[in-house]
């Protein structure tokens, strides 16, 4: 059976449609394992009209990830006229309530753009720079005391967030509740620790600093 002729739209409207198919794709399946000949079936267009919207599959991956990439970092921007705490909190609730409700894409994309295709990593990466610099932010809105250290504590807070919120059994009464609970109380512990960090009591297994 041949498909349906494809209805006229404009050269932004294609592009959008062919990178929403995409997304809707990648629910199933990598980005590696995404074809654009299957990408073209479904807009009911020929693989070559695919290419002429993008350079190439190349291209073609690169725009699909910068969406959701952008949908992401939207998803977790809090209304700057928040009070510090209803900040992190609606920081905390859109990092949440996105990787949930996006999950796969999200791990397909987000979290696995790096492994599966370096073509696409810095994108990924710069959205990381984005929620990471939010972090910092929270930090400082709270007025927790500033460190040098806040920039690779910012991107380990995140990194740990991220494993909670996938591996979260949300099956559980309150999941959601308690979920939002422990991140917040992770941040605060990291994050408000910085200028004082501190080791369990005794030896450090041979690393204490050498004496002068």
């Amino acid at each position: 059976m041949s498909e349906k002729r494809a209805a006229r739209l404009s050269p932004d409207e294609r592009r959008a449609q062919l990178v929403a198919i995409g997304l809707d794709m990648l629910a199933d399946r990598s980005l590696d394992e995404l074809s654009t000949d299957e990408v073209a079936r479904r807009a009911g267009i020929s693989r070559g009209l695919l290419f002429h919207y993008f350079d190439s599959k190349r291209d073609f991956y690169r725009a699909v990830v910068r969406q959701e990439c952008d949908s992401f970092a939207a998803a977790t921007e809090p209304d700057p006229a928040l009070e510090p705490v209803p900040w992190l909190r609606s920081f905390i609730s859109g990092l949440v309530s996105y990787v949930l409700e996006h999950r796969k894409v999200y791990l397909a994309l987000v979290r696995g753009a790096s492994g599966s295709r370096p073509a696409v990593e810095d994108i990924a990466e710069r959205t990381r720079d984005t929620l990471a610099r939010r972090v910092e932010e929270a930090q400082r809105r709270l007025r927790m005391p500033d460190s040098p250290r806040l920039p690779v504590a910012a991107r380990a807070w995140m990194a740990f967030a991220e494993e909670a919120v996938i591996s979260w059994p949300l099956g559980e009464p309150d999941a959601l509740t308690e979920l939002a609970a422990f991140l917040e109380s992770s941040f605060v512990g990291l994050l408000g620790a910085l200028d004082r960090p501190a080791a369990l009591p005794g030896e450090r297994g041979g690393h204490s600093p050498p004496r002068a």
